[in-house]
């Protein structure tokens, strides 16, 4: 009796004011045990090394580039766009800033050579941004290029541009000069040159002071990385999302309509061939919304890649028959932030298989330790800033390579 009285104690025994047969209620602390591990996933995530900084160099090197091209083209209509003869003439561009809070360095003089000094800075800094040299500071006065051009012909664009100026902000929050940069060589070389001079050891305030930094701008850039393709998914949603609300993309027939305006006809012979096949513009259609609509639900899986393919096509397409390149590759740079660091590590090795393929023998890569090549992770120690998420320990433990 006394042993099944033991073991019926676990079965019947209820808590004190608790009804009997009530089931217990779950554990306090079930709920923050899932939510504190996300929690320091995602704080980990935010401040533990910096994210996509291949895909950030790629932006910097696209959208210097693409203005720098832009720039160059617009070249001998630069005074009829942006100068002092413009027919938007500086005196009404200051009357629009006063209501809107714009502002733009090219109406500070109506100096004809003013506004050529300002026209040849700009091509230089968009040249060295998008070479990455002195990538803080190019980057700021990039994006202060990007706002004066845009604000001062607000009128004359066509839509491109506006993307561009809002990475150009973006940008200047990001470690966009860590990879394939002017800067990440000059710090290659100075590694090089004093690995092995014996550095003097920092006192803790200068060291927890140079951490805060190092976790500070970390922080900055993931957060402006996240805000970057925060900032394409909700394009490419509305744009899909308004064109469902439309009638002519409902019935197929929009691309009709889009091919036969003359202000969107590059090629007219083009245009009018492709509107010989009804059936293709239709699909076509339905497909671009449902490739738009679809774009911010498919981010966390490997069907994003297909989906990136489509986009590239679509823009493409855009370039060639709309005759809008700025805007198609303004959106064709912004797709790059969804590649992850891995695939653009990888990148040069497949050129090279390519060009061994087609009999280019590409140059070999220097070994050992000269001012071109990474150094071995040995003499003064490296914060987790500068050796960035791709690097690893070299080998030999940090002793000196032998040349």
């Amino acid at each position: 009796m006394g042993s099944e009285q033991i073991r019926e104690v676990p079965a019947t025994a209820v808590a004190p004011g608790r009804p009997a047969g009530q089931k217990p209620p779950p554990a306090a602390d079930t709920g923050s045990g899932r939510l504190l591990p996300r929690a320091g996933a995602l704080w980990a995530l935010v401040t533990g090394r910096p994210v996509n900084l291949y895909a950030t160099s790629v932006l910097r090197i696209g959208y210097g580039s693409l203005y720098l091209v832009f720039l160059l083209r617009e070249f001998p209509h630069r005074h009829e766009i942006w100068g002092p003869g413009s027919p938007w003439t500086p005196a009404l561009a200051a009357q629009l800033f006063d209501q809107t809070g714009w502002y733009s360095v090219l109406i500070l003089s109506d100096s004809p050579v003013y506004f050529e000094l300002c026209y040849a800075l700009a091509l230089v800094t968009c040249a060295l941004f998008a070479l990455g040299w002195r990538t803080r500071a190019t980057a700021l006065l990039f994006a202060v290029v990007v706002t004066s051009f845009h604000a001062r012909a607000i009128f004359m664009t066509d839509g491109g541009d506006n993307l561009i100026l809002l990475m150009a902000l973006y940008l200047v929050l990001t470690c966009c000069g860590r990879r394939w940069s002017l800067d990440a060589r000059r710090r290659r070389i100075e590694a090089a040159r004093t690995d092995s001079v014996p550095q003097r050891v920092r006192k803790p305030s200068a060291r927890q002071l140079r951490t805060t930094r190092v976790t500070l701008t970390t922080v900055v850039h993931n957060c402006a990385v996240f805000v970057i393709a925060a900032q394409v998914c909700f394009l490419y949603g509305s744009a899909g999302l308004y064109k469902v609300q439309g009638p002519f993309w409902g019935d197929g027939t929009a691309l009709h309509y889009v091919l036969n305006l003359e202000l969107f006809q590059p090629w007219p012979v083009l245009s009018h061939l492709l509107d010989q096949y009804p059936i293709v513009i239709a699909a076509v259609g339905y497909l671009t919304v449902l490739t738009q609509v679809a774009f911010p639900f498919v981010l966390f899986g490997r069907l994003k890649y297909p989906v990136l393919v489509m986009l590239l096509g679509m823009h493409a397409g855009i370039a060639v028959l709309l005759g809008l390149p700025l805007f198609s590759g303004a959106m064709i740079i912004a797709d790059a932030v969804f590649l992850p660091d891995r695939f653009y590590a990888v990148l040069p090795r497949l050129v090279r298989r390519a060009a061994l393929r087609f009999g280019i023998r590409p140059p070999a890569s220097r070994q050992g330790t000269g001012l071109g090549t990474v150094p071995p992770q040995g003499g003064r120690p490296e914060s987790r800033e500068e050796r960035g998420p791709m690097s690893r320990p070299a080998s030999g433990h940090g002793r000196p390579a032998r040349r």
